[in-house]
């Protein structure tokens, strides 16, 4: 299996930083509120100083909604949505150990993450634009055809894994208690992306070996190497 961002993207948002890690050995039962309470800190220090929008993270990933032709404040990052929920409950939803450690991670950097079970991907991911004919799950059930032109993840059989790019993440491949391996994908677009990504990443490798095993292939991808194989 491979994920790779298509040279349109690069073309488009050479700005673009992605952090890749592969984590596996993944189980349900792992405790986790020792490594989610020091980003939940972080995540309050930032948003004590300053709105989430005004985060050079977030305000990078709006310039780029509004580059795809999308309202930012009506289709928001999956980061700034979750520092908006953050901000105003002061927690975040208990899902599952590691989408939970991903989250405070996501607060805590201002980046978006997307943790993906690779057993529900067909052979490779695509950041992309959409031809129009790729299906995706939304969490409803029903099944949602992305328009063409819109920056997905698809597969190899064309089911789309999340829609305008880091908005929301599809039903069929989100973490589940059956899940034993995963693809977690941070993507950053603002100028200090490529020193915040290497933390991001330290710090998901650093959690997901004390959670379950050390990761053994993990990357920061560019439009020289683009490729992650898993």
């Amino acid at each position: 299996m491979y994920f790779i961002h298509t040279p349109i993207i690069w073309q488009e948002f050479p700005q673009l930083v992605p952090g890749m890690l592969l984590v596996e050995d993944i189980h349900p039962q792992a405790e986790i509120g020792h490594l989610i309470q020091p980003l939940y800190q972080q995540a309050r220090a930032r948003l004590s100083q300053t709105s989430e929008g005004q985060m050079p993270e977030v305000s990078a990933w709006r310039r780029v909604y509004s580059q795809m032709g999308l309202k930012p404040t009506q289709y928001r990052s999956a980061a700034e949505a979750l520092l908006r929920r953050f901000r105003k409950e002061d927690q975040l939803p208990s899902l599952h150990p590691l989408v939970d450690f991903c989250n405070a991670v996501s607060v805590a950097f201002a980046l978006p993450i997307a943790v993906i079970d690779v057993a529900h991907v067909a052979t490779f991911i695509e950041v992309r634009p959409a031809v129009g004919s790729e299906k995706y799950l939304a969490f409803s059930g029903e099944i949602e055809t992305p328009p063409a032109g819109e920056i997905i993840f698809a597969d190899a059989i064309d089911e789309v894994h999340a829609r305008r790019w880091t908005f929301r993440q599809s039903r069929r491949s989100t973490i589940s208690p059956e899940t034993r391996q995963a693809l977690i994908v941070s993507e950053a677009m603002h100028e200090t992306g490529l020193t915040d990504m290497k933390l991001l990443l330290d710090t998901l490798i650093s959690g997901s070996t004390e959670l379950y095993t050390a990761p053994q292939k993990h990357a920061i991808l560019s439009l020289e190497a683009p490729r992650f194989e898993f």
